[in-house]
């Protein structure tokens, strides 16, 4: 975005809505209505099959297909992605991060045959691609779990792109360093833009050491660097967390990598303000949730974001609808148009307050920089777990707050007596649900692809990628010819698997605590697990699982360590498993209970096939309980399918679940309830 001179009134942000979902043609509807609506970019949300390199007919996709994003295989789902819609002249932003070299590569590719459709210079068009790929993949082993290679190969993958894009594609951001998520699984604002700053300097100092690019072309590869960061409802506070990111960003750009031009110093982010910090329980109130989270991210000038992304009011209930999100649009363009927000220099200038909070976050995310930094950086922290422990510690300390009412959350621990919305009089069609049907399509599709293909000329360019990649070339030459060879998104990404192997992060539970746990009613539940493992004559065990690809495992971590602290024997192996892992797991640790935790959408596929699972290896005894966001419908389905209980976000009290936990283990074994 351009910046005017103080005397001008300011630019709007790029408006976005997160969408996608089902298959690209449905996708593609959707973003054209939203563009004819004032929409003024495009934010492609992708299912987990394609953020983790899995094709749809793969055993892990099974019930993930379209669910929380559009399934992208091949070039002719981006084509159909962006039917009608002139890719030179949008701003697209793709959340997308271990494929992110080959979503980038499909998107390049689209665009350069619409420019030759239109007898256009596509080498123009090209550069004219204007948008971002998040791409942050240290934030991945720490938070979403949508990784897949080692770091090593993640950041030279990222690297690869960042030198691709500056010399042919210079108006994209390659990556976007990406502290949304570490808000959602704990971090304190001294720890989100410490952790987000540590990463951009590893990618920066990976970048420059490869040495693909001149030392004097290095400032274009700082101001290519863009952030994407959450804004949770704690709204004075996180507008002074958006000045210390923008001083801190000039500070590093200038010091360590010498840059002297200030524009290229300019702390570029775009925003998708707290989505877990919608509720269910009253959900009419994340209307204003959203709204003063807004303000964060808008009221200073001079740290004013340049991309906003607004949720639905009900994505604690499930996928919005198109009515949903259109009401997100009108919210920010009430504020960008209506108000006079957009007339004034920074209002907060000389202001002593914002400044003492400021130099406060500033103070404490230095010294967390340092200390990073001084056990290897980003890389070494992730690999040590440092990392994901101080955050899944940070969470649980924010829990324990909210479960003992210090921090207020209106309609869920306080003011809670409510009368029946109408915003969900409409029951089940409150919420957007994705036809089982679009699974079965997007199977029987990519298999009609692979066989419509030039087969010899796929196989010869993923042999050419595998060769690539054992040496030290630039790997975007080789993508963009398996993209343009019809090679799928499993089949990319299963060949560099064959090089790099995969990865699987620390979880960050075994070191998390949380202080002042130890209250009356952890005592009693406590007392309760070890009363019970003495009836039954064993300590108890509880399996916590994460089937399928869904990479949110927060969730999951705190109901492990707040087991832990009850005095559960915890079995958690962290995310992406088959189902057949997790009956293994729960059979060979002759487990007590097991707990999924499913975000995706995926609920009404993956738990029963745990529970048949369990069944058919001779551990039907073992009850099975569910959290997650899931519809009260979807909710009796399981209920009747053979769980024991489901749980969901108005269920925030973990001491409580742990106790009902308890007494389904009661159940299943015989004893008083």
């Amino acid at each position: 975005m351009p910046y005017p001179s103080d005397r001008e009134r300011d630019r709007p942000w790029v408006m976005r809505t997160y969408a996608g979902h089902s298959s690209a043609a449905k996708s593609n509807e959707l973003y054209r209505r939203n563009l004819a609506k004032g929409q003024t970019g495009l934010s492609v949300a992708f299912d987990l099959p394609t953020q983790t390199g899995y094709d749809p007919d793969h055993e892990l996709a099974r019930g993930e297909v379209g669910k929380v994003g559009v399934p992208v295989g091949h070039l002719g789902d981006m084509r159909a992605l962006f039917d009608a819609i002139p890719l030179g002249a949008a701003n697209t932003s793709m959340t997308i991060n271990a494929t992110a070299m080959w979503l980038l590569a499909l998107y390049v590719t689209v665009a350069k045959e619409q420019a030759e459709v239109e007898g256009a210079d596509w080498h123009e068009v090209v550069a004219r691609l204007a948008g971002t790929t998040q791409n942050d993949i240290i934030k991945e082993y720490l938070s979403r779990g949508t990784y897949v290679f080692p770091p090593g190969p993640s950041l030279r993958l990222i690297t690869d792109m960042v030198a691709f894009t500056v010399a042919n594609v210079p108006k994209w951001n390659p990556i976007n360093i990406c502290s949304y998520h570490l808000q959602e699984v704990g971090a304190t604002p001294v720890q989100e833009v410490a952790y987000s700053m540590c990463t951009a300097i590893a990618v920066l100092d990976a970048v420059r050491d490869s040495g693909q690019l001149p030392q004097e072309e290095f400032g274009s590869v700082v101001a290519r660097i863009s952030f994407f960061v959450n804004a949770g409802v704690r709204f004075i506070e996180e507008m002074c967390k958006m000045r210390a990111f923008t001083e801190l960003w000039d500070e590093i750009c200038r010091d360590r990598y010498g840059i002297d031009d200030p524009r290229q110093r300019r702390f570029r982010y775009g925003v998708q303000v707290n989505s877990l910090g919608l509720t269910e329980a009253q959900p009419e109130n994340n209307v204003q949730r959203i709204v003063l989270e807004m303000l964060a991210v808008s009221l200073s000038r001079k740290a004013r974001a340049r991309a906003i992304q607004l949720p639905a009011w009900n994505e604690a209930l499930g996928l919005p609808r198109p009515w949903d999100q259109q009401w997100a649009l009108r919210m920010q363009q009430v504020l960008a148009y209506e108000t006079d927000l957009l007339e004034y220099e920074d209002i907060f200038d000389g202001s002593s307050v914002i400044q003492a909070k400021v130099d406060e976050i500033l103070t404490g995310a230095r010294a967390e920089i340092d200390r990073v930094q001084a056990m290897g950086g980003a890389v070494a922290a992730v690999e040590s777990g440092y990392m994901k422990t101080q955050m899944v510690g940070s969470l649980a300390e924010r829990r324990r707050r909210i479960e003992v009412g210090e921090e207020v959350i209106v309609g869920v621990n306080k003011f809670d007596t409510t009368e029946p919305s109408p915003l969900q009089a409409e029951g089940a069609k409150a919420i957007e649900t994705v036809d089982p049907v679009a699974e079965r399509e997007a199977v029987d599709a990519i298999q009609r692809w692979r066989a419509s293909r030039d087969e010899s000329a796929a196989q010869d360019s993923l042999d050419a990628l595998r060769t690539a990649a054992k040496t030290d070339a630039n790997l975007m030459a080789a993508t963009l010819a398996c993209a343009q060879a019809g090679v799928t998104t499993g089949e990319w990404a299963a060949a560099l698997r064959e090089v790099f192997g995969e990865y699987r992060a620390p979880t960050g539970v075994s070191g998390a605590y949380a202080a002042g746990e130890a209250g009356v009613e952890l005592a009693k539940v406590r007392e309760w697990v070890k009363a019970t493992g003495d009836e039954i004559g064993e300590r108890l065990r509880m399996l916590v699982g994460k089937p399928g690809l869904d990479g949110h495992s927060n969730g999951a971590e705190q109901i492990a360590v707040r087991a832990r602290d009850t005095g559960f024997e915890v079995v958690y192996q962290g995310i992406r498993l088959t189902v057949d892992q997790i009956v293994s797991a729960a059979v060979q640790e002759g487990v007590h209970v097991v707990g999924l935790s499913i975000l995706s959408g995926s609920h009404l596929e993956a738990v029963p096939a745990v529970v048949e699972g369990l069944r058919a290896a001779g551990a039907g005894d073992i009850p099975v309980v569910v959290g997650g966001i899931i519809p009260p419908d979807d909710a009796k389905t399981l209920l009747e399918g053979g769980v024991a209980r489901v749980f969901t976000p108005k269920d925030y009290e973990m001491t409580q679940i742990m106790s009902e936990i308890v007494r389904v283990i009661r159940e299943a074994n015989g004893l008083p309830a």
